[in-house]
């Protein structure tokens, strides 16, 4: 059974071809097909009036945040422009990759990676810390919660603290009760652990241009100072400007922008 012909493209027929089924210039096809496929609408320069063609799916947004756990600005990028971004917007805008690291450095002695931090010994317990937390979870929705909030705490090092084996931390209990805080601490006392940061170090030390502070922030794997600036300013709007699906809901504005600033190495 042949599609129905909307009126309105019935109406497009007549003005623009005197009765219907006589073809336009480059379609060779009759009125009452031109709405089956959108090859031939666009042949037929019907397109904007087939509403029952859907539009082909856009690619999210890629960010990757290259971070550290007790940096003072890559928690206030973290908390106050990613995290609400991603509550505002569908998963299919924008998909965030997260590499707890940072401005750390690696050595190997005998055979067994060690490092140091910024930030002192507690930075590296909270980067092993997030970085097994994604391990155990897999799930982005499930971690990145627990992240916002041991990040968004007056003290980072007291919520990371409360991650132990004899009871849930609070932010575990609130947003992932479902995760077995056992695996996680197992993870990084071990081996594990230092595995995943090992290869959080490669990823970091890999970035080209190389970083030069963080957060260091690449949009569809790309960094420059001006993707940096609006990405800290005002992120919302500049993952709204750069998506290329139909614009959700929340794309209708955007936050006031916040002064840039960076842990430098």
């Amino acid at each position: 059974m042949a599609p129905t012909v909307p009126p309105a493209l019935l109406a497009l027929v007549t003005l623009l071809v005197p009765g219907l089924g006589v073809a336009l210039p480059g379609c060779d096809y009759p009125a009452h097909l031109w709405c089956s496929s959108r090859e031939i609408a666009v042949a037929c320069q019907a397109e904007s009036h087939c509403a029952n063609l859907s539009r082909p799916a856009a690619a999210p947004v890629e960010l990757s945040l290259f971070y550290e756990s007790l940096c003072p600005a890559c928690r206030t990028f973290l908390v106050e422009q990613l995290f609400t971004t991603w509550l505002l917007l569908p998963a299919e805008a924008l998909n965030i990759t997260l590499v707890p690291y940072g401005n750390a450095q690696e050595r190997n002695v005998s055979g067994k990676w060690q490092f140091q931090c910024q930030h002192g010994e507690e930075e590296c317990l909270g980067n092993m810390i997030e970085a097994c937390l994604m391990n155990e979870a897999k799930d982005f929705n499930t971690y990145f919660p627990v992240i916002f909030c041991l990040e968004s705490g007056s003290s980072v090092t007291k919520n990371l603290e409360a991650v132990c084996p004899h009871f849930l931390s609070p932010c575990l209990q609130v947003y992932a009760p479902q995760l077995d805080v056992r695996r996680i601490t197992a993870c990084v006392q071990g081996d594990t652990g230092i595995a995943l940061m090992h290869h959080n170090a490669q990823l970091t030390e890999a970035l080209d241009p190389p970083h030069q502070y963080v957060p260091w922030i690449l949009i569809n794997r790309k960094h420059t100072e001006e993707l940096q600036a609006q990405a800290q300013n005002s992120l919302l709007g500049l993952i709204c400007h750069l998506y290329q699906g139909e614009k959700p809901e929340a794309c209708g504005g955007s936050g006031a922008p916040k002064a840039s600033s960076y842990c430098r190495r």
